[in-house]
């Protein structure tokens, strides 16, 4: 029986971005890459896989579940961004791990592929609409159908017109770019009051969108769900939710028809199988929230493979750092991607990378409003 020898994080910087990269290698000479990346808190991540490490070395590395539960529940203050970042790197590489000793990839150890392939989306927007258009055009000749957008400005408090026009502004000039057969969604992180959020909705319900993503801040569900019930367009949510606990509240008051959880964040994959499970069950689908670096792309497409709630998977439309961490190239065709195929996640990862991606190590935005006082980004 293996035994686990070495837990140990890198930090990559890409196109202005940092991946957090975990490590886990056996006494036999196996190695399991995960990601648990924020991209301003890589120090904090950094130390919670360490602390985790205190425990894993000497284990067997493929009981996937005793682990997390020990690493979840032992840990006393349960749940929170930064553990639960770490916690899902380290069990994306204990599943690599097992597929690549099995020879399968992970999906194929979580009850087998449920479709043939998986619909993707990834980024537009612009700084005017005219340039959002032009982007928006370019993604599509390179194979994409479905892109989000964003509200391009701060927003301000209670009814902000000026947010509402430009927003409004920029999905039309997409729109009628790329014409009606491509998907439009708008993420609004969590900039909006309530009364912002619902005349965007209303405003935005001409334009036939897939869903708006965190209309309001994540905290308050009765408040979400109220939006939701007068949205006339889908309402998801789901990026800074972490475990099954985290959103079950949503689920239950029916606070969202999309759920975003992040494999980077959410507690990995086996959890994130687990909150599909639960939102299926309110007849609500899964978008796995994903502006991650490849190894998080990846563990997003193997849940996406055999989970029969799936609706659409996120993922940034370039990554340097693809060509040098995946086994299998991954092409966008038609909006969609092929199912991974090979063993465990298909990563690989060279201490090299390191060096030829250095990191960028800096404080998190602080966009103001009009007034100066502190806005959310």
């Amino acid at each position: 029986m293996s035994k686990i020898v070495e837990v140990k994080p890198f930090v990559l910087g890409a196109d202005g971005r940092n991946v957090t990269i975990v490590r886990i290698r056996t006494d036999d000479g196996l190695e399991g890459i995960g990601e648990g990346t924020i991209n301003y808190r890589v120090r904090a991540i950094h130390g919670a896989v360490g602390d985790f490490a205190t425990y894993l070395v000497g284990k067997d590395p493929t009981q996937i579940e005793r682990h997390w539960q020990a690493l979840y529940r032992n840990s006393f203050f349960r749940g929170g961004p930064i553990q639960c970042t770490a916690l899902s790197a380290v069990e994306q590489a204990l599943w690599d791990i097992r597929g690549k000793v099995l020879g399968q990839p992970v999906w194929n150890l979580l009850g087998g592929a449920v479709r043939d392939r998986i619909r993707v989306y990834t980024h537009a927007g612009g700084p005017a609409p005219e340039a959002a258009a032009e982007r928006a055009l370019k993604l599509v000749a390179g194979g994409h159908r479905a892109l989000k957008l964003g509200i391009p400005v701060t927003v301000e408090p209670v009814l902000d017109e000026r947010a509402v026009v430009a927003t409004v502004a920029q999905v039309r000039a997409v729109r009628e770019a790329v014409g009606p057969d491509v998907d439009l969604m708008v993420d609004c992180h969590a900039k909006p009051t309530p009364p912002v959020a619902l005349r965007l909705a209303q405003e935005l319900a001409p334009y036939r969108l897939l869903f708006l993503e965190e209309p309001i801040p994540p905290e308050n569900v009765d408040v979400l769900a109220t939006i939701a019930r007068a949205s006339p367009v889908p309402i998801a949510t789901g990026e800074r939710l972490y475990t099954r606990w985290g959103f079950r509240e949503v689920v239950e008051r029916q606070a969202a028809a999309v759920l975003q959880p992040d494999l980077g964040h959410a507690g990995g994959i086996l959890e994130v199988k687990k909150i599909a499970a639960l939102a299926e069950t309110y007849y609500a689908s899964l978008a796995p929230h994903n502006p991650r670096g490849p190894v998080v792309t990846m563990a997003s497409l193997h849940v996406a493979a055999c989970t029969p709630n799936f609706v659409i998977q996120e993922m940034i439309s370039s990554d340097p750092l693809r060509a040098e961490m995946l086994v299998e190239p991954l092409r966008v065709v038609d909006g969609y991607v092929e199912l991974p195929t090979a063993p465990g996640l298909g990563v690989r990862f060279d201490e090299s990378l390191v060096e030829r991606f250095p990191a960028h190590l800096r404080d998190t935005p602080h966009p103001a409003q009009a007034d100066g006082g502190v806005a959310d980004w």
